[in-house]
């Protein structure tokens, strides 16, 4: 895993947190929360997409 990646879901997550905390204080709760659940999605996304890598690699080490 490489630090690149930890540094990608930390920026993400400071951009939403800054992004639903100017919209909270706006009064906007109820965007706040897609702001968040679209930055949630979105660094799922990329988890299961280097999970599916690890398992690739695993499969092609055990040739199944």
């Amino acid at each position: 895993m490489d630090i690149d990646f930890v540094f990608r879901i930390a920026g993400i997550g400071i951009i939403v947190t800054v992004i639903s905390q100017l919209l909270t204080r706006a009064g906007r709760d109820d965007i706040a929360l897609l702001a968040t659940l679209s930055g949630l999605v979105v660094v799922l996304m990329m988890v299961v997409g280097m999970i599916s890598d690890f398992f690739s690699s695993i499969r092609s080490l055990l040739q199944i």
